[in-house]
C-alpha cells in the first residue's frame, strides 16, 4: 500500500464551486507513472459515425477536448462522495495522464479541460448540476449501477465546458469512469496483460448525452482450481494470494463492468488469509461471495482449520450454526450475496440419494441465522441457492426456497446449461446462471489453457436471457489467465445481452483485439482467436491421446496440423509487424495460445504414428518417437518463455497447469510424454506397403493383396498409399496399369517413408467403375499391388453427391431455410467443431408440431435406393426445460419425419461422448423406393438445438473424430 494524492471538491465550498482540495487516500499501487509515448496503433481511433460523447477528432463540430496538446483533463470529484468512487477518480486521472502520455497532474492548470466525476446523492456538485437542469440523469437515476456521460456547458462558475459522468449509485459512477478510460485507449487488461496504452497528444469527445445501465444485476467471476497456476504467481508476486493480489482482481473486475467475485478456496480463505482482502473487496464496490459449496460467507478452508468435526447436520448441528453465524457477523454491512443451502465435505454430495427435507430444514435455519444476526428480515440480505450438480436433484424433486432467494441454475461443467425457467415465471429472488470456463471433473479436467468459444458461450447465455435468467452471472475462470477473451465477452455479454446479436458477437474477436493492439492488427487478429478457440474447443487439449485424430481416413491428423500451421504461420507473421512494446501483450493474449496448443496437437500426431508405425513395422517408427521427446521439449520451452521472458518474469509460475499425460479426469503429477513405441522383433526389413483407411502394412512376399478407397469423379482428388521399409532402405519404381491413372512419383529411394499420390486424368476415364492397379517394386524383384477403384458414373448428379455409401454436408450450406411460425433460421459463425452452426429463433417458441415448424433443406445425390442412416451432429445442449430431450426430425422430400431425440443427462456415458467430442449424434434410420435426386429435411421441433453438420451413411462411418469432409456439391 502506498498513500496516493486525491483531488476532489471541497463539500464546504458554496453550490460546490471548483476549490480543489487535496486528501489522503489509501490504494494499492496503481501505476500512476507516465507510460512510453506510443504513437503507434491508437485504440481510440475516432468514430467513423460521430455519436453521443464518443471519441472523435478535436476538429470535431463541438468537440471537448480530454487531452489538449499532450494536456490531459483534470478529474474532479466532491470530498463528500462516496470512498469508492473518490478512488476510482484516482485510476481516472492516472488512465487520462496514460494517454497524454504525461505526468499525473496535482493541481487543475488554466485552461485545462475538466472531467467531474460523482454520485447522485451523495455529490453536491452532481445533485446542484441536476437540479439547475444541466445534467440529464433520467433513466438512470435510482437504477441500479446506471450512470450517464455528458457534456455540460459551465458546470461551475470558471469553467465553460466539462465533461460530467454521473452515478445512479457508487458502481455506476464507477463504471461510468473506467467505461470513459476504455473508449480512450487504456485496456482493462493493461495490467493484467501488459496491454500497451497509446498516447494522444490530442483527443476529444463529442458533446451531447450517454446513458448506460445494466440488465444484469450480478455479474462476476470465479477464481478457481488455482494451484498451481495462479497460487504459485501470487506467492511469486505478492507473497500469496492476499489483499494486494486481489487489488489487482478487483479493479479488473469493475473495469470489465463486473461487480461479484467467489474468491480461490483451494486451500484458501480471503476472510482469514488476509482479512483486508475482504474490507478492500467492498472498499473498491465489488460484491463479495462465496462459492455454490461454502454457505453463510464462510470459506470450506475456515471450517477444516477451526476443526468443528463432521460436515453433517444431522449429527453437528450445533457447531454447524455457530459456525454459520460467524460468517453472517464477520459480513457485516458489507455488501454481499450470501450462498444458502449445503453440499457434502469438499463439493461432494451432501448424501446418497435426494435428502430434500434436510436440505430444506438446512435454508430455514440458515435464513434464522441471517435474521437474527442481522437484526433485518431475511429477505433484506441478498441471498442465492446454486442448483449445482445434485441439488438439481433436490430442485427437480419439488424442493423450493422462499421467494427472495436468487436460483441459481448451472450448466453442467461442461459449458452445457442443465436448467432454466419456464418463461414469464418470475420470482423475487430472479435467476442466474454459474457457468465454467475450467472444471476439476469428469470426463476429464481442463485447467491449463483457453478452449472457450465465445460463440458458444454467446448461445447457452442468449438462451439464459431469453428465459429471464438474468439476476446473477457468474463464471470459474480457473486461473484468470488466459481466459481474457472470454472473460471480457462474458461480462460485456451479462452487461447488455440484447445488445449482444448475433453480428455483434462475430465482431466481437476482432473488436477486443482492436482494442489491445489497434485496427490494422486487430483485423488480422481477430480471426486467430477464433481459429484458435475452435480448434481447441472441438477437443480439450488435456483430452488429446496419440489416437484422437485419424492417420488412416479422410487425412484427418495431416487436415488438423495444416489448420494449427496455418494460424501459427499467421500469428507469427502478425507479431513480427508489432511495435515491440505490444509484444508482451501478444504472446501472453495470441501467440502463447496458439503455439503451445499447436505444440501440443503435433506432439499427440506424432505420437500417433510412433505407435501406429511401430506396429506396422516401419523404420520410420523411431524417429516419430524421437519427434516427440523433441516436441515435449518445445511445451516446456514455451511455458518457460511465457514465465520468464515476459514482462520482465512478471508472470512467473502462471502458466504452472499440467496437462500432458492424461490418463483418467485427474490430472497426472506432472507432465508425461505419451509412450512410445518400437518396431517388435522379427519384422521384415524390406519392402512394405500401407494405403489409405487401412492400419494394417502389406509386405513384399506376403502374398496379400491390398487395396484403396474409392477415386470417385465427385470425391477427393486423390488416395495415397505409402512405401517404406523396416530397417533395409531400398530405390523403388511405381507403375500404373491404366494410362489415365497418374502417381505422383514413379521412381525414387526409400530412405524413411515416401507418400505416393494416385489421381485420375477424368476426362481419359472410361464411365462406370474400373479396378485398376498400381504396382511398387523394390530391391531383390520384391513386388506389391495395390487395387485402385476408380468410379465415373454415367448421367448427371444434382447437390451433394454420395459417394461409396457416405455423404456430409455443413448445415449452413443448406439450399433453402423456411421460416414458420414467428421462428426463422439464424447461422451461428464459428460455432462448433468445423463451419458453424445453425439454430432456430426466438428460443421461447413453444415446440413446434413434428413436420410442422420451419425447416432447412439440403439437396442429395443418392447413388441408389435401399438402407441409409441420416446423422445429424449438434451442439451438446441439455434439455434446459427439464423434460425427455430435445427432438427434431429428418424426412426425405414430402416423406414422412422421423423423430430424433438428444437426450443428454451428465454423468452417463452419452453424455461422456457428447462433450468430450463437443458434438451430440442424432440418428434416423431409412429405407429409400429410390435414390438420385432427393431433398433432405431438417425440421426444428423443440427449441434450444443448434445443428452443425448433417450426413447419410450405408455402412458406418468411418473411424475418425470430425467425420468425412464435406461432400461436393453438383
Amino acid at each position: 500500500m502506498r498513500a496516493a494524492r486525491f483531488l476532489g471538491f471541497s463539500s464546504a465550498t458554496p453550490r460546490g464551486g471548483l476549490e480543489l482540495i487535496r486528501m489522503k487516500y489509501l490504494l494499492a499501487a496503481i501505476g500512476m507513472c507516465t507510460t512510453m509515448a506510443l504513437s503507434w496503433g491508437a485504440q481510440a481511433a475516432p468514430s467513423a459515425a460521430i455519436t453521443p460523447v464518443s471519441v472523435v477528432s478535436p476538429s470535431a463540430k463541438g468537440a471537448l477536448k480530454l487531452v489538449a496538446a499532450g494536456q490531459p483533463a483534470f478529474v474532479v470529484v466532491d470530498a463528500a462522495d462516496l470512498p469508492a468512487v473518490r478512488r476510482v477518480a484516482v485510476d481516472l486521472q492516472a488512465d487520462l495522464a496514460r494517454v497524454a502520455g504525461a505526468e499525473v497532474p496535482t493541481q487543475a492548470a488554466k485552461g485545462q479541460p475538466i472531467v467531474i466525476l460523482g454520485t447522485i446523492g451523495h455529490s453536491p456538485v452532481i445533485d446542484r448540476l441536476i437540479a439547475e437542469r444541466k445534467l440529464d440523469v433520467s433513466g438512470i437515476a435510482g437504477q441500479w449501477e446506471g450512470f450517464v456521460q455528458q457534456v455540460v456547458d459551465k458546470p461551475a462558475p470558471g469553467v465553460a465546458r466539462a465533461l460530467v459522468i454521473a452515478g445512479a449509485d457508487r458502481r455506476g459512477a464507477i463504471f461510468g469512469a473506467y467505461d470513459l478510460s476504455e473508449r480512450i485507449g487504456v485496456s482493462p487488461w493493461a495490467w493484467w496483460a501488459d496491454v500497451p496504452t497509446p498516447v494522444r497528444q490530442d483527443l476529444a469527445v463529442s458533446p451531447g448525452r450517454r446513458a448506460q445501465k445494466p440488465v444484469v444485476k450480478y455479474r462476476g467471476i470465479f477464481l478457481n482450481d488455482e494451484d498451481p497456476g495462479l497460487s504459485s504467481w501470487a506467492k511469486i508476486r505478492f507473497g500469496g494470494v492476499n489483499s494486494q493480489m486481489y487489488e489487482k482482481v478487483f479493479e479488473l473486475i469493475l473495469r470489465l463492468r463486473g461487480n461479484y467475485l467467489w474468491p480461490a478456496m483451494w486451500g484458501k480463505s480471503i476472510f482469514e488469509d488476509d482479512p483486508l482482502s475482504a474490507q478492500q473487496a467492498d472498499a473498491y464496490g465489488v460484491v463479495l461471495g462465496t462459492s455454490h459449496h461454502e454457505p453463510m460467507m464462510r470459506a470450506q478452508k475456515d471450517w477444516a482449520r477451526q476443526g468443528g468435526g463432521a460436515w453433517d447436520y444431522t449429527t453437528n448441528k450445533a457447531a454447524l450454526e455457530a459456525f454459520w453465524r460467524d460468517g453472517v457477523r464477520r459480513m457485516g454491512a458489507r455488501e454481499s450475496v450470501v450462498t444458502i443451502g449445503m453440499r457434502g465435505d469438499g463439493d461432494e454430495p451432501m448424501t446418497k440419494g435426494t435428502a430434500t427435507e434436510l436440505l430444506e430444514t438446512i435454508v430455514g435455519d440458515q435464513r434464522r441465522i441471517l435474521g437474527e444476526v442481522t437484526g433485518k428480515d431475511p429477505a433484506a440480505t441478498p441471498q442465492v441457492w446454486a442448483l449445482y450438480k445434485e441439488v438439481q436433484d433436490y430442485y427437480d424433486a419439488g424442493m423450493r426456497v422462499p421467494d427472495d432467494v436468487t436460483l441459481l441454475f448451472s450448466d453442467d461443467n461442461w459449458g452445457n446449461i442443465r436448467r432454466l425457467p419456464e418463461p414469464g415465471k418470475a420470482r423475487a429472488g430472479g435467476y442466474g446462471v454459474y457457468y465454467h470456463f475450467d472444471y476439476v471433473g469428469g470426463p476429464r479436467s481442463y485447467k491449463w489453457i483457453n478452449t472457450n468459444q465465445i460463440e458458444r458461450t454467446w448461445e447457452q447465455m442468449k438462451l439464459a436471457a431469453d428465459y429471464g435468467a438474468d439476476k446473477l452471472w457468474i463464471v470459474n475462470v480457473g486461473d484468470l489467465k488466459p481466459m481474457e477473451l472470454p472473460v471480457s465477452f462474458f461480462l460485456d455479454m451479462a452487461w447488455d445481452p440484447a445488445g449482444m446479436s448475433v453480428e455483434a458477437m462475430d465482431r466481437y474477436a476482432t473488436d477486443w483485439a482492436k482494442a489491445q493492439f489497434g485496427a490494422a492488427p486487430g483485423e488480422a487478429i481477430g480471426p486467430l482467436l477464433e481459429g484458435y478457440t475452435r480448434l481447441n474447443a472441438r477437443r480439450k487439449p488435456e483430452l488429446l491421446n496419440p489416437d484422437t485424430f485419424s492417420l488412416i481416413h479422410e487425412r484427418e491428423a495431416e487436415r488438423v496440423l495444416a489448420e494449427w500451421d496455418d494460424l501459427e504461420a499467421r500469428t507469427l507473421k502478425v507479431g513480427a509487424t508489432l511495435p515491440t512494446a505490444y509484444r508482451d501483450a501478444f504472446f501472453q493474449l495470441v501467440q502463447y495460445p496458439i503455439q503451445a496448443s499447436a505444440n501440443l496437437t503435433r506432439l499427440y500426431v506424432a505420437a500417433g504414428r510412433n505407435q501406429l508405425y511401430a506396429a506396422q513395422g516401419r523404420a520410420s517408427a523411431k524417429a516419430w518417437g524421437d519427434q516427440v521427446g523433441v516436441l515435449f521439449a518445445r511445451d516446456s520451452e514455451l511455458t518457460r518463455q511465457y514465465h520468464e521472458d515476459v514482462a520482465g518474469g512478471k508472470w512467473r509460475g502462471m502458466m504452472s497447469q499440467v496437462h500432458i499425460g492424461y490418463t483418467s479426469w485427474d490430472q497426472p503429477r506432472a507432465n508425461t510424454p505419451p509412450s512410445i513405441k518400437s518396431v517388435p522383433p522379427g519384422q521384415p526389413r524390406g519392402l512394405g506397403v500401407a494405403v489409405e483407411g487401412n492400419s494394417k502394412a502389406t509386405w513384399a512376399g506376403s502374398g496379400a493383396g491390398v487395396q484403396l478407397p474409392v477415386l470417385d469423379v465427385d470425391s477427393v482428388g486423390s488416395r495415397w498409399i505409402d512405401v517404406f521399409h523396416g530397417g533395409k532402405p531400398f530405390a523403388f519404381t511405381a507403375t500404373a496399369d491404366q494410362s489415365w491413372l497418374k502417381i505422383s512419383q514413379r521412381a525414387g529411394r526409400v530412405d524413411q517413408d515416401v507418400r505416393l499420390e494416385i489421381s485420375v486424368d477424368w476426362r481419359k476415364a472410361p464411365t462406370g467403375l474400373t479396378l485398376a492397379q498400381v504396382e511398387i517394386q523394390g530391391g531383390n524383384g520384391e513386388r506389391v499391388a495395390v487395387t485402385v477403384p476408380v468410379s465415373k458414373p454415367a448421367g448427371r448428379r444434382q447437390g451433394y453427391v454420395e459417394v461409396a455409401g457416405l455423404l456430409t454436408i455443413e448445415a449452413e450450406h443448406y439450399s433453402r431455410a423456411v421460416a414458420k411460425d414467428g421462428l426463422d433460421w439464424r447461422t451461428i459463425p464459428n460455432l462448433g467443431r468445423t463451419l458453424s452452426g445453425v439454430a432456430a429463433f426466438p428460443s421461447t417458441a413453444p415446440s413446434s408440431e413434428p413436420g410442422g415448424g420451419p425447416w432447412l433443406e439440403y439437396p442429395v445425390d443418392l447413388q441408389k435406393p435401399g438402407a441409409l442412416d441420416v446423422i445429424v451432429l449438434a451442439a451438446p445442449s441439455l434439455d434446459f426445460r427439464g423434460k425427455e430431450g430435445l427432438r427434431f426430425g429428418v424426412s426425405f422430400d414430402d416423406g414422412p419425419v422421423k423423430i430424433v431425440t438428444l437426450n443428454l443427462k451428465p454423468d452417463t456415458n452419452d453424455w461422456n461422448r457428447a462433450v468430450a467430442s463437443n458434438a451430440a449424434v442424432g440418428r434416423a434410420h431409412f429405407t429409400l423406393a429410390k435414390g438420385g435426386a432427393r431433398t433432405l429435411k431438417l425440421w426444428r421441433i423443440d427449441p434450444g438445438l443448434v445443428f452443425e453438420t448433417v450426413m447419410t451413411t450405408r455402412q458406418g462411418l468411418p473411424a475418425t473424430f470430425l467425420g468425412p469432409r464435406e461432400s461436393i456439391r453438383r
